[in-house]
């Protein structure tokens, strides 16, 4: 099956990595073609010997700006041209776009008679645009494909015609193996960090919507507490542009100023990006995700298959993951001392943080596997396919 996909922007992030291992778990099964703009993730396709198409990419946000918005609907619309001519020439089958700005690209174009796929890993907040941007995709898509429920329900509340099927995240097995991994030697790379009595850390992009604030403002309180904890920030501000949603530059100069006034500045570690997540997965007791809404949550997945016990915003994907109280916990995402008391629970009984553990190894064994998900987006295509013909 030839299929095109399409992803808006070249950074690698959630989303990307999925497609990532979405792609190598499909193998031969589909003849894939990457419309995609230059940059990281077109070289991180190379080794896979996947083809790719260079298309403009955008960092427009999705409300109403007299410069941004014109700027990224004209860079919107260039897309949809070269994605309509990749189609054509690589006789798609499937175009499925991997986020809801590159499915806006496939709303702005004729591809038949390709299917289209649209992948939505995000929760877009209420508003004008964001409502007919996802009315677009669900009049021109012909299946939606949403990471959770949660976000599933997002799109059917500002689009209830949509056809939604819900596919969760996969994660890497092999990669994430705590068998291939060794704590002691993961913790040792880490220097005064890793000899912490109590290590915790966030794998997300430095934003606000993303709550390292609160695992800061946590980090402080079991400092107060006695327990010495240190806390790894893993992760960039990576979109950065004047036309994002969120000004995630002056989020990070804020969140340092708080550390300072903490007096955390020995207790935090600013990692940035990071190609060894997994080892740094692996050397921490607790995994924190304490975002103020999560559409999934690939962090948890990624840190319950290397049995490490996970602390989890009670918004979103997350509570369709973890059962609370034995994989991790879920928690209110802008309640400090509730993470707090958490960390604490799991720091006073290793046996129950093994235990989590162990949970999450076998939890995503059971329904994340890369396989798993290939499956279901092959059974997607094919749904996809019949109703386009039907």
């Amino acid at each position: 099956m030839r299929v095109l996909y399409v992803n808006h922007t070249a950074e690698v992030s959630g989303g990307e990595r999925s497609l990532l291992s979405l792609l190598g778990a499909l193998g031969t099964r589909v003849e894939p073609l990457l419309a995609t703009p230059d940059g990281p993730l077109r070289s991180a396709v190379a080794p896979m010997g996947i083809p790719t198409r260079r298309i403009v990419g955008t960092a427009g946000s999705l409300r109403l700006h007299p410069l941004h918005t014109p700027l990224a609907l004209a860079e919107l619309s260039a897309a949809s041209v070269q994605v309509r001519r990749a189609a054509r020439e690589h006789r798609a089958r499937v175009v499925h776009a991997n986020s809801i700005r590159a499915g806006v690209v496939l709303g702005l174009g004729r591809l038949a008679p390709a299917a289209r796929v649209v992948h939505v890993r995000d929760c877009l907040p209420p508003g004008a645009v964001s409502g007919a941007t996802l009315r677009l995709i669900a009049a021109t898509a012909t299946t939606v494909i949403a990471n959770s429920r949660y976000t599933a329900d997002s799109v059917l509340a500002a689009a209830p015609r949509a056809h939604v099927e819900v596919l969760h995240n996969p994660v890497d097995l092999a990669r994430f193996d705590p068998g291939r991994l060794d704590q002691v030697r993961a913790r040792a790379t880490l220097g005064a960090a890793g000899r912490s009595e109590l290590l915790l850390g966030v794998v997300a992009q430095l934003s606000p919507w993303k709550g390292q604030d609160v695992a800061i403002e946590a980090l402080g309180l079991l400092r107060d507490r006695g327990i010495d904890a240190h806390l790894l920030l893993i992760g960039s501000a990576k979109f950065v542009a004047r036309a994002t949603r969120f000004d995630n530059e002056a989020y990070v100069a804020g969140l340092k100023e708080r550390v300072a006034e903490l007096n955390l500045a020995d207790r935090v570690s600013w990692l940035g990006e990071r190609e060894d997540v997994p080892e740094l997965l692996s050397a921490l007791d607790i995994l924190l995700l304490p975002s103020r809404e999560e559409p999934f949550g690939r962090a948890v997945i990624e840190a319950m298959a290397l049995e490490t016990p996970v602390l989890a915003t009670d918004v979103g994907g997350p509570a369709e993951i973890i059962l609370d109280g034995r994989e991790g916990y879920l928690l209110s995402p802008g309640d400090p001392s509730a993470w707090a008391d958490a960390a604490q629970r799991i720091h006073d009984s290793p046996d129950r943080g093994r235990a989590m553990g162990a949970a999450g190894r076998r939890r995503t064994e059971s329904a994340f596997t890369a396989e798993q998900h290939a499956e279901a987006v092959l059974s997607v295509y094919e749904r996809a396919l019949a109703r386009l013909t039907a």
